[in-house]
């Protein structure tokens, strides 16, 4: 394993929670309910990385708008 490959085995452990807001932007947490600044942005910018570095229990959601709860929703609909 390579030193890149390394650090996306690293990042994609921090991973635990993405979530795609109204205005089309992704935030995302690790375990310890900090963001994670380099999985966010537009999420046509940051949608593939985040879906290749996700491990399979990463929780995904939409917010569809900025006052009811998130809706928790498949890695495959997000």
């Amino acid at each position: 394993m390579d030193s890149e490959e390394a650090e996306t085995v690293e990042e994609s452990d921090m991973i635990k929670s993405v979530i795609r807001c109204p205005n089309n932007m992704v935030v995302v947490f690790d375990d310890d309910d900090e963001q994670v600044p380099e999985y966010q942005g537009k999420y046509e910018e940051v949608r593939e990385r985040v879906l290749r570095d996700a491990p399979a229990d990463t929780l995904f959601g939409l917010w569809f708008d900025y006052e009811t709860d998130v809706r928790t929703v498949l890695r495959e609909d997000w």
